[in-house]
């Protein structure tokens, strides 16, 4: 039963790492793209100051997700090591609630609450 409970948690991961790098590829083709803006009834410079917010707002989203997939990709590779559920500073297991809450957690709460 409870291999079963972690299966779920892995199958999870695994759907989720799939659509977070789904998500990468397409804020990165948007990003490719010269899609500049022509003839801005404001002006020159409010539609560079316009662009600019665009890419900064699009690398914030890549960081975050690429920041999650790391996550994800760190708890997979728990599972292969037999050391997913565990907490990565006292090494107790992380309560199934925690995981089912936040599958790649690394800490147990009595961690993060003193972290």
């Amino acid at each position: 039963m409870v291999e079963q409970k972690y299966k779920a948690l892995k199958e999870k991961l695994e759907t989720d790492l799939l659509r977070l790098k789904e998500q990468l590829g397409q804020i990165r083709d948007i990003g490719g793209e010269e899609n500049r803006r022509e003839g801005s009834p404001y002006g020159k410079k409010e539609e560079e100051a316009a662009e600019t917010a665009d890419i900064e707002n699009r690398l914030a989203m890549e960081k975050r997700l690429l920041e999650q997939i790391m996550d994800i990709e760190t708890a997979l590779k728990k599972f292969d090591e037999g050391t997913y559920g565990l907490c990565e500073k006292c090494s107790q297991p992380i309560a199934y609630e925690r995981l089912e809450f936040l599958p790649h957690a690394r800490l147990c709460m009595g961690c993060k609450a003193t972290k």
